[in-house]
Parts: C-alpha cells; sequence; structure tokens
C-alpha cells in the first residue's frame, strides 16, 4: 500500500527535529510525541501544563513528564530552571531545539583483550565521571525516565556498556528501552545482550532494532512451538538449537505438528531429536508441506494395495523407512 500526503490542506507549517524520527519514534509513547507536537506548535508562546492537557488530551501529570523526558532526550532545551507556581510553566520563552552533538566513543586497544566484569565505581566516582560526560548524564537522564530511579549497580552498567564494550548512548537507550519493554531489566540480563551486541559490532540504533526484531521473532517461534509441544516448561538449550534449526530452515508450524504427531504414534513421548530426524527425511525427500507427505503417503499406499506379497506388518514397517527414513 502506497500513501501520499495531501499538500494542500497544508496551511502554516512548523519544523520537527530530525533526531525525533531518526531515533524516538520508536521509544517515545503516543503522549510523548503529542506533546513535543503541540509544543513545536506553539514555538514562542509560554505553554502551562493546564494548555497541553487540554489541547492533546494528555493529563496533566503525563503532559509534565513528556515534557521533561523530550529535555532529558536533548531534544527540547530549557534557558531557565522552572520554579514550581501554582500553575506550572513547564517551558521557556523560547523554545529551542538543541543540536545534537557528536561526541567520539572511547578507541579499544586490541592488543588488550575485553574486560568480561565490571569496575565498581563509587557514588562519587561516578559523579566525577557525569561531570565529564555529556552522553553518560544524557544516558542516566532518559535510562531513568525507562527504569525509575537507578541504583549504583545499574549506573555502573552503563559506564561499562559505554566506555568497556564501545556501545554508543543511543544503541544503550534502545537496548534499555527493550529489556523494559519485556520486563527484564535486571543488570545481569542486559549485560549479556550488551556483551552480545559489542561482539556482534551491533553500534547503531537501526542495527540495534534490527537485532530486536530478529530477537522477538525467535521468541514468538519458539513460543509457538512450545504451545504446539504442550511443553510445561521454556525449552532447553539443545531444544532451543532444534527449535532455532526449524526456523532457519523455514519449515512450517504444519508439518513440524505432523513429525511431532507421527512421533507420538511411534515412541508415545516427545522427543525432539526423532522429530529432527523425521524433519530431515521429509526435507531430503523434497516434502515441503503437509500436503507433499500426505501425497506421498497416498502413492505409496497405492502401490501396495495392489501387491498381496507382503504381510501388513512388512508394509508398515516398509512404509515407514520410506516415509522417515532414519535410524533407530
Amino acid at each position: 500500500m502506497e500513501f501520499k500526503v495531501n499538500c494542500g490542506i497544508w496551511g502554516a507549517m512548523f519544523g520537527v527535529p530530525s533526531i525525533v524520527a531518526d531515533n524516538f519514534l520508536k521509544l517515545a509513547s503516543g503522549n510523548q510525541i503529542k506533546v513535543l507536537l503541540y509544543l513545536l506548535r506553539c514555538s514562542g508562546k509560554m505553554c502551562t501544563t493546564e494548555e497541553i492537557s487540554a489541547n492533546t488530551g494528555v493529563p496533566s501529570e503525563e503532559a509534565e513528564e513528556a515534557v521533561i523526558f523530550w529535555q532529558q532526550a536533548n531534544v527540547l532545551s530549557p534557558q531557565a530552571n522552572i520554579s514550581p507556581a501554582p500553575v506550572k510553566s513547564i517551558m521557556p520563552q523560547q523554545t529551542e531545539i538543541a543540536p545534537v552533538q557528536q561526541t567520539t566513543q572511547p578507541v579499544k586497544n586490541s592488543a588488550e583483550p575485553m574486560p568480561d566484569h565490571k569496575v565498581n565505581l563509587s557514588g562519587s566516582e561516578i559523579a566525577s565521571i557525569m561531570d565529564g560526560s555529556q552522553d553518560i548524564r544524557e544516558l542516566f537522564k532518559i535510562a531513568e525516565n525507562l527504569l525509575g530511579s537507578l541504583k549504583n549497580s545499574q549506573m555502573n552498567s552503563m559506564i561499562w556498556m559505554y566506555d568497556h564494550l564501545g556501545l554508543k548512548k543511543e544503541v544503550i537507550i534502545t537496548l534499555i528501552s527493550y529489556c523494559a519493554s519485556i520486563e527484564k531489566i535486571n543488570t545481569a540480563y542486559m549485560e549479556k545482550i550488551a556483551s552480545e551486541w559489542a561482539e556482534k559490532e551491533i553500534n547503531t540504533i537501526n542495527a540495534a532494532q534490527d537485532e530486536i526484531q530478529r530477537i522477538t521473532a525467535s521468541k514468538d517461534y519458539s513460543a509457538k512451538i512450545g504451545k504446539l509441544f504442550q511443553m510445561k516448561n521454556l525449552p532447553t538449550t539443545k531444544q532451543s538449537e532444534f527449535i532455532q534449526q526449524w526456523r532457519n530452515a523455514d519449515i512450517s508450524l504444519d508439518l513440524i505438528k505432523l513429525a511431532y504427531e507421527k512421533t507420538l504414534e511411534q515412541i508415545n513421548k516427545l522427543n525432539f531429536n526423532y522429530i529432527n530426524k523425521i524433519l530431515l527425511s521429509w526435507q531430503s525427500s523434497g516434502f515441503k508441506t503437509v500436503q507433499d507427505v500426505q501425497a506421498a503417503e497416498s502413492e505409496y499406499k497405492k502401490k501396495k494395495s495392489g501387491s498381496k506379497a507382503a504381510s501388513d506388518d512388512d508394509d508398515i514397517e516398509k512404509y515407514n523407512s520410506v516415509i522417515n527414513k532414519f535410524l533407530y
């Protein structure tokens, strides 16, 4: 489906920073986008939370939090601190779009192995690092918006990702946002993903988003297999390897289900190795769909229906050897 903007309805126009479309369409919520668009439209005017709420439909508290989010993301830059008042004015006299600052990432020494642990920095050491790094300050602000008040261990972890793994600020933010979305925000889990991304040289927003889509698709496929096999527990490492192998081979769930049913008929239990052998046999025979297998079965039965030489037991044994082609 193709879309075309109706330019004829445009009147006065206002700009939206490219960084919003490039970096925040997935990270920001719908309410945060609505608040930003309203503020950009009202550039040069004083806006209260009540006005923003009335014109966007976003609750006042969420409107104020949205402004803070865009300030922390360096999209909106206040000119002065806002003092509490009966009616809160959360925008300065002019709404400015802060320029995106390019920072040089730390260069890894190829002669030194990548550290596999964090340095346990004290609060004063973390504060000193924040004073010297705008990226770290912005990273902590956005992470706090996603995770809540940051613990010392979380700040240590993010500094380790940035300094030692060399991941860019926006990539770490993407990683944290993904972990928050699946409710896995413990530092060990996030560090595991960060290490994998560093090893795979995933260090741009596009690459990070592609990897998240790949991980999500893989988990969805695995969940469907677990439901198909009526598994009560998560797949083991070996079982996950089989599942990934079937996904990479683009084997349909219907065909996997048929192989599972034939496994139950033969050994009356779930056995990934047995299922895999059936699938490999069908693959080598050129069977890609359930219909292919059923057609082969039908053809075999037609050929045997005219023969009286073999017993029924022999027929079943030969049928299995033709269709399944695997060793017991």
